[in-house]
């Protein structure tokens, strides 16, 4: 650059001494080792001007990596004594880690600042707390929806009515809640599978707490035939489910006839269990097979599908084993 700035500087003075034109075509076959030297020169006084500058920051660039250490060493120390102190609150577990990433977060922000003031000596706190106020527009519209998850978690772990453990239902998907953060929620579903759910979803969608409770109301249809005593079938499958373990026994047990079904009679048998989805399989099948032997036992029906078939004329029925005069016809 300094070579093609001296040959222009030639030219223009040729210009000026009354010279018709000028020839650049060769200009780097005519440098002369005095220009090159020039320019050479140049680039080492750049690099060598950079390196003296990285070496005048060079203590505030180390000054900043130590207190970066040290905003890892205070954030995992007072990560593990505000665990310890929320232990022995009664505050919901969800809360519980709230706060703890709550003061992670602000001991990481106060030693990146620190850190950022130390290798900038210009930069103040106010301007740096200026500059995040202007970028936050940007970054708002730009990272949307993880700022919505961001805020939906913050809303969740401080107010939702479960935590890690509880069984939920969202939008048809029924799991275990394993983990909530403050950008998503995983959900171990009862066939194993792991489900990944953001929060905004979550917040904004009806949610059903299936262990909200230690125990949950069941129920199952049971029919019996129409020839069949209907209050002494009720204190028969009344007994047949007070039997069964998994049945409440703190709670009532109720049987009502509910509707004159096609085949049969329907009860509606209703009883409380545990609240987890597989107590609840457990104990419907320990109530189906004592009811189906309770009944047994009882010679009470419980009846297939029925069908009744209505003829507007009346049909004859031949005997067994004779055929209709016109089939012998045709046969002969």
């Amino acid at each position: 650059m300094y070579a093609t700035t001296y040959i222009l500087a030639q030219a223009s003075k040729q210009g000026v001494n009354g010279s018709a034109s000028i020839d650049t075509t060769n200009t780097s076959e005519d440098l002369s080792p005095r220009q090159l030297s020039g320019a050479w020169e140049i680039v080492i006084d750049s690099l060598d001007s950079m390196w003296t500058d990285f070496l005048e920051h060079l203590p505030l660039l180390i000054a900043a990596l130590v207190v970066l250490v040290i905003t890892w060493l205070v954030a995992k120390l007072t990560l593990s004594v505000v665990r310890k102190t929320l232990t022995r609150t009664n505050l919901r577990s969800s809360l519980r880690a709230l706060l703890q990433q709550i003061a992670y977060i602000l001991i990481w922000l106060t030693g990146l600042t620190i850190a950022a003031t130390v290798v900038f000596p210009g930069m103040t706190p106010a301007k740096i707390l200026t500059v995040l106020g202007l970028s936050s527009i940007a970054i708002g519209f730009a990272f949307k929806d993880i700022v919505e998850n961001f805020f939906a978690g913050i809303l969740i772990l401080w107010r939702f009515p479960f935590d890690p453990g509880d069984f939920i239902e969202c939008e048809g998907l029924t799991g275990k809640v394993e983990e909530t953060t403050i950008r998503m929620t995983t959900i171990r579903q009862v066939d194993g599978q792991l489900v990944v759910i953001p929060n905004a979803k979550l917040f904004k969608s009806p949610v059903r707490v299936i262990t909200s409770l230690d125990t949950r109301r069941t129920t199952i249809i049971c029919g019996i035939a129409y020839d069949e005593d209907v209050a002494e079938a009720r204190e028969i499958i009344e007994d047949a489910v007070g039997q069964c373990p998994s049945v409440n026994k703190d709670r009532n047990i109720e049987i009502f006839a509910q509707e004159f079904a096609n085949s049969s009679i329907n009860f509606e048998v209703t009883w409380w269990t545990g609240s987890t989805p597989l107590e609840v399989r457990q104990s419907r099948n320990e109530v189906v097979e004592r009811v189906k032997q309770a009944l047994d036992q009882a010679n009470i029906e419980i009846p297939f599908p029925y069908r009744t078939l209505t003829f507007k004329q009346p049909v004859a029925i031949n005997p067994k084993n004779e055929l209709p005069e016109r089939a012998n016809g045709e046969d002969e």
